[in-house]
């Protein structure tokens, strides 16, 4: 009889009791309020929290599901491990709170193809750092999904981490969140502007092109972006007496661009000189010309009848991909443009000057500033 309830005894020792921990929970990892639970028929369900009802656990694991308003920088953090922000939105929480990403490399971080696009994160943790709310992802036990925010595209997320499983009720909460999308799309549209329609001394958004990053002897840095639209139109002031004043500089950064970069510049649409005073982490992706960005709470000015854009001490830089609603938008527009004739120009032939070729189409100054070779001489009135 002894040997017969060994083996039980063994396994009621084995049995956990009510209010002993799971095993499979680590002892410093934080408890779970939105963790899986398992269904009928053994598949995972999730328990998605709105973020409002989130920020109501610090410290806690929970799971979200919610749109992308803003994208940072994939940089190196303090340590060995790369770092990514991006903000999310709700129905719950229009401001949105942060989340940090952190992975052993940049290819392991969500690469967010446009903002408003879907992210559902599972297993991520509400922290608190000096008075203020944000979701940390850690690299050993949370993981995320990535779907297209439009309404008319599938439900299959375009990236995931290794680590995300999804269930079958996540179809519906993602058709739930595009259909707030459509009328509650991330961004103040009624605050972004483009160069066409910049104004001096207001504050705005601006979505552009980063052609080129320059340094000044003085140490400030100066972007040169563009959009495809001309800026508006500046007078010169009239200077009566040329030798009480000095002379109004040709270029706002002291000395002009080599001509190398210079040739690469677009041949259509103003290109707009933006001082920052300040580095950003984004500025070194933006070195290398080929990303679009969103300029948040910038503002201009003129300075010698020239357009200046100026980065504030609340200013913010947000990359965009060529994926990105703002974007395709203004790339479509640019493609769209039948002929060159400057925005800013009348709409009837000037009187003063008598051409040859009339109905030659028009062209641009930087087309024969830029050209490889020197084809023929022109006169220009300017």
């Amino acid at each position: 009889m002894e040997e017969a309830a060994a083996p039980e005894r063994e396994r009621d020792r084995k049995r956990p009791r009510d209010g002993d921990m799971d095993p499979s929970t680590s002892a410093g990892a934080p408890p779970s309020t939105a963790a899986a639970v398992a269904g009928a028929s053994g598949e995972a369900q999730y328990v998605y929290l709105p973020v409002a009802d989130a920020l109501k656990a610090p410290g806690a694991r929970v799971c979200l599901f919610a749109a992308v308003s803003e994208i940072g920088a994939a940089v190196r953090s303090r340590g060995t491990d790369f770092t990514l922000t991006l903000r999310i939105v709700d129905q719950s929480r229009a401001s949105g709170i942060s989340v940090t990403f952190f992975a052993d490399n940049t290819a392991l971080l969500p690469c967010v193809r446009s903002s408003g696009d879907v992210i559902s994160l599972h297993n991520v943790v509400i922290t608190m750092h000096h008075g203020e709310f944000f979701v940390t992802y850690n690299k050993k036990f949370s993981s995320f999904a990535l779907f297209e925010g439009k309404a008319s595209t599938e439900c299959r997320p375009y990236q995931c981490s290794l680590k995300y499983h999804g269930s079958k009720h996540d179809n519906e909460i993602l058709t739930q969140m595009r259909m707030w999308l459509v009328y509650n799309p991330p961004g103040l549209k009624d605050l972004e502007l483009q160069l066409r329609s910049i104004k001096s001394d207001s504050t705005f958004d601006l979505v552009c092109k980063v052609l080129d990053v320059h340094e000044a002897s003085n140490g400030v840095r100066i972007l040169y972006v563009w959009d495809g639209t001309d800026t508006p139109v500046t007078e010169f002031p009239m200077i009566l007496d040329s030798k009480s004043v000095s002379p109004p500089p040709l270029h706002l950064e002291g000395a002009p661009l080599p001509r190398e970069v210079l040739c690469t510049l677009p041949c259509v649409g103003s290109v707009l000189r933006v001082f920052a005073n300040r580095l950003f982490k984004e500025i070194p992706h933006l070195q290398k010309g080929i990303y679009w960005a969103r300029f948040c709470n910038i503002t201009c000015k003129q300075e010698f009848s020239m357009w200046k854009g100026i980065l504030l001490p609340s200013s913010r830089v947000r990359l965009l991909s060529n994926e990105d609603g703002s974007v395709v938008d203004r790339l479509n527009r640019i493609n769209t443009q039948i002929h060159r004739q400057p925005m800013a120009c009348l709409c009837s032939a000037s009187d003063i000057a008598d051409v040859e070729y009339e109905r030659a189409g028009y062209t641009t100054l930087m087309e024969s500033l830029t050209h490889g070779e020197v084809l023929f001489s022109i006169v220009l009135i300017v």
